[in-house]
């Protein structure tokens, strides 16, 4: 099954989000664009990938470990900001974040070291804290998706605490499926 750790945001900051976006040339009425559902709106501390369901466990004791080391305190965020990922058709617009990233950070450094004392797969790439909002690729013009990221770069929306991490099971497909497996608690 194919796995990542993830914080999600309150609905709250989910909501101030979405009035943002909705003005956006990416979620106009006719944009040939895939926005993403704001129920799947989250950020991806680490990406584990491809797991074998008989291993699910030891991905569970990992996360628990990580979790542990980190403390009991959450980060304290803000969705704040945007930007854009890619060029042409693999174009991705996303909101940034503020606040206790660097604690969030740690958490997912922890995380990957954890997976890898257990043998476990999971994406190298340094983090990039951010929710994708959208793939408009080049279905949207290149000027309104640039248009769009600076409408996103004075955003900020309220403080929420970054609890709990879920691990999520991610199913591909012309709108991805999420299915949160487990919570753990910072």
């Amino acid at each position: 099954m194919r796995l990542f750790a993830g914080i999600y945001p309150p609905d709250e900051a989910c909501a101030h989000l979405a009035a943002r976006v909705g003005t956006l040339h990416v979620s106009a009425a006719g944009a040939d664009t895939r926005l993403a559902p704001r129920a799947q709106w989250h950020v991806t501390l680490v990406f584990i990938g491809e797991v074998p369901d008989d291993r699910l466990s030891e991905v569970d004791t990992a996360l628990t470990t990580a979790t542990h080391a980190a403390g009991t305190k959450p980060a304290r965020l803000r969705i704040a900001g945007g930007g854009r990922f890619g060029r042409g058709r693999l174009t991705i617009l996303w909101a940034g974040l503020s606040g206790d990233v660097g604690r969030l950070t740690q958490l997912g450094d922890t995380t990957r070291h954890t997976l890898a004392r257990a043998g476990l797969p999971f994406d190298p790439r340094p983090f990039r804290p951010h929710l994708t909002l959208a793939r408009p690729g080049d279905r949207v013009d290149r000027l309104q998706v640039d248009a769009d990221r600076a409408a996103l770069d004075s955003y900020e929306g309220p403080e929420w605490p970054a609890t709990p991490l879920r691990l999520m099971r991610s199913q591909l497909g012309p709108v991805p499926v999420y299915t949160e497996l487990s919570r753990y608690d910072l």
